[in-house]
């Protein structure tokens, strides 16, 4: 379990390719000693998605992506050098900034625009209009793991929804949005309330 506040990011060291997935070596880069403490077969969220840490070496890690997490997430599409968000699992005397994040990602969705403004920054999130009902305005949403708040439903068609968000200096600064462009896939994980409601609200149509 996460909270989405990102606490720092990693880079990709290595990858290798291990039947039909893929182990990645992950070194972080803005928190010294960001490893402390750590051990192996703990939860990391890597860009929202929760993966266990298989082994430790030094100031890296390695976790394991399998094919059915390199399908659903943005984890395929990482290469040696690319940056990723990272999360430690949230503790319960902990102060909860963001909003409960499972690190089990729903869908991905492509950044279609990005406006720099005075102070901050928005993007625009697309993706499948078949999660309409998981989103509301000034909802919350985890996009590569990040807590974000819903500052638009920009544009809706029966193919596809379009959301923006607003992003200030520090986030950009200490996530991976800072690296991101036009046509990236970013992991999208919806409210986990909104979820559970729209799965009821699904179950009562059909009695």
């Amino acid at each position: 379990m996460f909270t989405g506040i990102v606490t720092d990011m990693g880079k990709i060291r290595s990858m290798k390719k291990v039947g039909d997935s893929i182990k990645f070596t992950v070194e972080p880069v803005m928190m010294n000693n960001y490893l402390k403490g750590y051990s192996k077969g703990l939860s990391m969220a890597i860009n929202g998605a929760c993966m266990t840490v298989t082994t430790l070496k030094g100031n890296m890690f390695e976790f394991t992506t399998i094919n059915e997490s390199l399908s659903k997430t943005n984890l395929g599409d990482l290469k040696v050098g690319s940056y990723v968000n990272l999360e430690k699992p949230m503790r319960l005397n902990a102060t909860i900034d963001g909003h409960i994040v499972q690190g089990h990602v729903d869908y991905t969705g492509t950044v279609e625009k990005i406006n720099k403004l005075e102070d901050s920054w928005e993007y625009f999130i697309k993706f499948s209009s078949k999660f309409k009902g998981n989103i509301i305005y000034v909802g919350s949403i985890a996009i590569n793991g990040v807590s974000l708040t819903i500052a638009g439903i920009e544009k809706e068609t029966k193919k596809d929804i379009t959301v923006k968000v607003a992003i200030i200096p520090h986030t950009w600064k200490v996530t991976n949005f800072r690296y991101f462009k036009p046509g990236d896939r970013v992991n999208l994980e919806f409210d986990m309330v909104g979820k559970f409601v729209v799965r009821k609200l699904d179950n009562l149509k059909l009695r």
